[in-house]
């Protein structure tokens, strides 16, 4: 079975040959959606603490609304070339993401690119906890009430048909019920108004929608960082006591709970266990997702 799938055509021309008069011709290639999709994964990693501009949606979220859902629909083409094409904007006019050496072969190299992007090793960097953020509502389902809604206006289509075919069997209330049949057949019309008007505002909601997750997830790979930054701290804090007691042959019981108490709550995502030797019983100190101590008295032989 053959694959069909949209490209697109990306054009870039030196700015410094415009501004001194040049007119050269611009370099041209065709990208495929998911190359778009890679480059923005491998900025994220490759650049933690950027903000990466979103991505357009990949396929219609709403099947009610009016435009198809096929991904070959020429609105909704049309729609996410426009939000390819500020992605590409905002990246290229960036101060640090528009020196990046795989964003200029992205723009200029159209074969052997994908390889340049896997040689990097940029997915071994991905945190496995934090892949799956850029998708985070892509892979939602459309909304409920909208649905029902939806429905609720293209049923009153159903009615109308009857009450115009009731109204050629009767004939006293011919003209009522035919009357009738078009309330109902343009209040079920009324909805595509509301989704044409609707549509001026939609994909800007959309875009600030997906930049606020994306500042998001810069907010978490923060966060995680600070956490791991910590752990490692009173890791060291440890290992530096545990080095006096085998010099001085003393051994002392001064871990800081405080110390612990001001680790993050939210991102606690792994257990760090501390033994605390008193007399014939080990207390284990283990960090959970709860934010909590676990105190488990452990028999020592």
């Amino acid at each position: 079975m053959q694959e069909t799938f949209t490209v697109y055509l990306v054009e870039t021309r030196p700015i410094d040959a415009t501004a001194e008069g040049r007119s050269p011709p611009p370099d041209s290639l065709w990208r495929r959606y998911s190359e778009f999709e890679l480059l923005r994964n491998y900025l994220i990693i490759a650049y933690p603490y950027i903000v990466v501009p979103p991505l357009p949606e990949k396929r219609a979220e709403f099947v009610w609304h009016k435009l198809s859902a096929d991904n070959m629909d020429p609105d909704f083409v049309e729609r996410r070339r426009i939000g390819l094409e500020n992605f590409l904007f905002r990246v290229a006019s960036h101060p640090v993401l528009s020196n990046d050496e795989i964003l200029y072969h992205f723009l200029t190299k159209e074969h052997g690119w994908k390889e340049m992007v896997y040689e990097t090793g940029f997915q071994a960097k991905a945190d496995s906890r934090l892949r799956a953020l850029s998708a985070t509502f892509r892979v939602r389902s459309p909304h409920k009430v909208a649905d029902r809604l939806y429905a609720v206006y293209k049923v009153h289509g159903n009615y109308g048909r009857v009450f115009s075919e009731w109204s050629a069997i009767e004939k006293e209330m011919g003209d009522g019920l035919q009357s009738a049949g078009h309330h109902m057949d343009a209040y079920a019309t009324s909805i595509d108004d509301i989704l044409e008007e609707e549509e001026h505002y939609a994909d800007q909601l959309k875009e600030y929608l997906f930049y606020a997750e994306a500042l998001r997830a810069v907010c978490r790979k923060h966060e995680l960082s600070q956490f791991e930054l910590e752990m490692a701290s009173l890791d060291l804090i440890s290992k530096k006591q545990q080095r006096e007691e085998l010099a001085t042959g003393v051994c002392h019981t001064n871990i800081n709970l405080k110390q612990y108490a001001m680790l993050p709550k939210a991102y606690a995502v792994r257990e760090c266990i501390h033994t605390q030797l008193r007399g014939n019983t080990a207390y284990k100190y283990s960090w959970a997702r709860q934010n909590r101590f676990e105190i488990v008295p452990v028999s020592v032989t």
